[in-house]
């Protein structure tokens, strides 16, 4: 077989032993630098032993510990769950060792992005009409009130961006008083007051256990102008329901309609940072790009939030270094606790084992799949730490507590106050968020060409050597402020988001 000449091979840090596929290499290629010979045929993204690895030795990426030898590799070996074995070791957390001072743009500096101002002085990115159900028995309800406001209906208020339905199935059957509750209502809360909802109208059957009046004054909400509430039971049905919800919202569509967009400080942005359909090439691309232009968000006093709990484990070490007290990072090391006992004997990645995509793309196991992960909070301080779906008041990079699942985990992000999603893909997840934008970052050019029309940008230009992750970085920030001026998303023009609007469910159904 003909020498490879030019690399096809990614050195991540001089301490590795792994290398990884930039392209699909063939079964006996020999590659020129370093000297290997390929012993497997392995696709892209996929990981190369550089040099022998003993049984029992660690497998190191980017310097990091993922895994262990399960038996002797070779140099040129495919390196995969076939011989990486996942095993939990202790990590010196060495809180505070790696804070160091962000260089903030004083606000005259700061970038700017068209937003809408509240009256409160909140700042939304999107001006939506929201129905949300206190419990399922009225998401169908919910649903055809939104269902009515076609495009054609709402063509008279071009500065409304829809009317959208926030359904779920519980609200009743849980226990209470529980921490599920707690939840759920907190993030029932978190959308009620998001600023990208110009007003909401809470539907209700009557009988459930998480009765609106209750849901109102446990979180310190009001009816009034903005906020409208009412039951099925009350109402006469579900025919009148309809009709009275349709009713309030014709009747809410002039004074949401009556905005402007002026421009605001970027210190207005709170982004929930999201990866989802990993693979081998998002540690290297899209990841640390992100995490760049979070650094950028934060420089100009944004709030980067980054979450999935368990998409973290196995490389916390790396974020309580950089958290600002002990304090703060043993918090976060105390969700990793709990989670660990939350999810203990079941098939989840805390015990390693990572989906079907992320593996077919080159990751072997939580661990590999957290380091990148980890990377879309940049460098800057971990200045806190928050419950799911808790009122986020910090500015700067924080990290709040979520499940892995992607509609879940945003939910409880858009819930706490994001204002806009940038999500990390390298297999093509497809996700929306409303009321928020999403933007979708590709981690490599053949699934960004694949599915054009689902990613907004390319990250592999990184892998094919056209872009440092700096320069990306720069582009994801400025594209953030486009976005959150009005400029539509791929997932915006699809009309995704309808259905990801998933609260956390901790508790057993009675």
């Amino acid at each position: 077989m003909a020498l490879i000449t030019a690399s096809p091979l990614i050195r991540l840090h001089p301490n590795d032993n792994i290398l990884v596929a930039r392209e699909p290499i063939a079964l006996g290629a020999t590659i020129a630098e370093p000297a290997l010979r390929v012993r497997a045929q392995v696709a892209a993204g996929h990981k190369i032993a550089a040099v022998a690895i003993a049984a029992g030795e660690p497998v190191r990426k980017y310097d990091t510990v993922i895994g262990f030898a399960a038996r002797d590799i070779e140099p040129g070996d495919h390196v995969h769950t076939h011989n990486l074995r996942f095993e939990e070791f202790d990590r010196d957390p060495a809180f505070c060792t790696d804070v160091r001072p962000v260089d903030m743009l004083p606000p005259g500096q700061q970038a700017t992005f068209q937003g809408i101002v509240r009256a409160n002085g909140q700042v939304a990115t999107r001006n939506y009409i929201g129905i949300l159900s206190s419990v399922n028995c009225s998401a169908t309800v919910s649903r055809r009130i939104a269902g009515w406001f076609t495009e054609e209906r709402l063509a008279a208020y071009p500065n409304i961006d829809g009317v959208v339905a926030f359904t779920h199935n519980t609200g009743c059957g849980m226990s209470t008083p529980s921490l599920n509750f707690d939840v759920f209502r907190r993030t029932l809360a978190g959308f009620a007051r998001h600023p990208n909802l110009a007003a909401v109208l809470v539907v209700g059957l009557g009988c459930e256990r998480n009765q609106i009046n209750d849901l109102l004054a446990s979180q310190g909400l009001e009816r009034g102008p903005r906020l409208v509430a009412f039951n099925m039971q009350d109402l006469g049905g579900t025919r009148e329901t309809i009709a009275a919800g349709i009713r309030e919202v014709e009747a809410l569509l002039p004074e949401a309609n009556a905005v402007t967009r002026q421009p605001v400080s970027a210190r207005h942005l709170s982004i929930g940072l999201q990866c989802g359909g990993s693979d081998g090439f998002s540690s290297i691309s899209a990841n640390p790009a992100l995490g760049a232009a979070m650094d950028i968000l934060v420089r100009h006093g944004g709030t980067a939030i980054l979450s999935e709990t368990p998409e973290i484990y196995g490389v916390e070490d790396m974020l309580t270094r950089r958290a600002v007290t002990p304090a703060v990072g043993q918090k976060l090391l105390d969700r990793i606790a709990w989670w660990k006992v939350y999810s203990a004997g079941q098939s989840g990645q805390m015990n390693g084992v990572v989906v079907a995509g992320n593996q077919a793309g080159g990751i072997a196991n939580i661990f590999e799949k957290s380091l990148g992960s980890a990377m879309k909070g940049g460098t800057t301080p971990l200045n806190a730490v928050y419950e799911y779906a808790e009122p986020i008041t910090e500015h700067g990079f924080v990290f709040m507590d979520s499940p892995g699942f992607d509609p879940c985990s945003a939910t409880g992000q858009i819930a706490s106050g994001a204002n806009l999603i940038c999500f990390t893909t390298g297999r093509g997840s497809m996700f929306g968020a409303k009321p928020v934008p999403s933007i979708k970052l590709a981690s490599n050019t053949p699934m960004y060409t694949k599915l054009k029309d689902d990613m907004d940008i390319n990250c592999g230009v990184v892998i094919d050597g056209d872009a440092s992750v700096a320069e990306l970085g720069q582009a994801i920030f400025d594209e953030i402020l486009r976005v959150a001026s009005g400029h539509r998303t791929k997932s915006e023009e699809l009309g995704l988001g309808d259905n990801e609007f998933v609260p956390w469910q901790l508790g057993i159904v009675t």
